[in-house]
């Protein structure tokens, strides 16, 4: 203790202590009145110094941190290895993640898990594997762009763009769900074309079962039903081949899930209605085949929906709400989110009048 009643900081008097009893020249002197004054401020600031029989553990902060990093290196190479597992350490449930898109048909159904579930107003894709598909246009893939036929790069990344633009505005385009006419999709549609001429000449105004505008487009009767929401859920690719006389044959194979409520103000029964569409459409070479710049022609297009209304020629999709019929049928039982089947197996075994009964919507 100092005359003034400070007391030396105990490294100090520790290192005076060894030093004078070694008889170094150098042995530390007692703190002058400033250092005194610096020890009495920091002594204010954190407290008294711990005593000199306090224990304190041994500091390895080097050691400590080489550890550390040894556990950072290790676990982002098991990241890197099996992210999956990473995940499921923080309870992630691998069911509820988005699916990634689809790139080649699977090879089995979505499991049924939650199939139960009644979709609501606020989750309207509830029960359903759809709430795991991408949003809108975000769920059909497209292929990479390649010279191919009478088309260049550049030339055949347009015709997939206008493909899926016509699938958009065909499938997704909210005036034409509630039953408008669809303009831009007809607009790409190689006018030149007789069976396409005759289709569209009667499909919108006097519908039947040959020309059903439900083959190409998605339509609701405004005064029964709407959507729920803004949301379709989509599911599907587009894919491309050299077709005859050199023309770009592009494929399109898509399932639409649209959710669904009656038109009355206030109704809070969902129901969704599926479709799967495939449509090959032909980008013709201008040189060998009648057509218009920017238009193709519809080679073949086939459609399987889910509670839509059985034998309907009505123009629009007509669901059932309340489970009501939604799945009845009388052809073969069919899981309208299966994409494991191709369109052409789906349908080759059925009669043109049958409707398919449907597991689930």
């Amino acid at each position: 203790m100092n005359k003034d009643g400070s007391s030396i900081p105990d490294e100090e008097w520790e290192r005076f202590l060894r030093e004078a009893e070694a008889g170094t020249s150098d042995a530390p002197q007692e703190p002058s009145a400033r250092a005194r004054m610096v020890a009495q401020r920091l002594r204010e600031e954190t407290g008294p110094p711990q005593g000199r029989r306090t224990h304190q553990p041994p500091r390895r902060g080097g050691k400590g941190w080489y550890v550390v990093g040894l556990l950072v290196v290790v676990a982002l190479f098991v990241v890197a290895l099996d992210p999956g597992r990473v995940t499921g350490w923080f309870g992630s449930d691998d069911g509820d993640a988005p699916l990634a898109a689809e790139s080649v048909r699977p090879s089995a159904p979505p499991a049924t898990e939650g199939a139960l579930e009644r979709p609501t107003l606020g989750e309207p894709f509830r029960g359903s594997p759809a709430a795991r598909w991408a949003d809108g246009a975000a769920g059909i893939t497209l292929p990479a762009a390649r010279a191919t036929g009478w088309m260049s790069k550049k030339q055949v990344t347009q015709a997939l763009d206008s493909s899926l633009a016509f699938l958009v505005n065909a499938g997704l385009d909210p005036g034409v769900l509630r039953g408008e006419r669809p303009a831009k999709a007809i607009a790409v549609l190689n006018p030149k074309q007789a069976a396409t001429k005759a289709y569209l000449a009667s499909a919108f105004d006097n519908p039947s079962r040959k020309n059903n505008p439900l083959l190409l487009f998605s339509r609701f009767e405004p005064s029964y039903a709407r959507l729920a929401g803004d949301v379709v859920k989509t599911r599907g690719r587009i894919t491309y081949r050299a077709g005859e006389r050199g023309a770009v044959e592009v494929t399109a194979d898509v399932t639409f899930v649209y959710p669904l409520v009656r038109a009355a103000d206030g109704s809070k029964d969902v129901a969704r209605t599926v479709v799967r569409r495939e449509i090959v459409m032909s980008w013709d070479d201008p040189t060998k085949v009648i057509t218009e710049p920017g238009t193709f022609s519809l080679l073949s297009y086939k459609v399987d929906s889910a509670n839509g209304g059985c034998d309907n020629d009505t123009g629009y999709f007509v669901p059932a709400f309340d489970d009501e019929g939604a799945g009845s049928g009388e052809g073969p039982t069919v899981d309208p989110y299966d994409r494991s089947t191709s369109m052409g197996a789906l349908t080759q075994d059925r009669d043109e009048s049958e409707c398919g009964t449907y597991t689930r919507t």
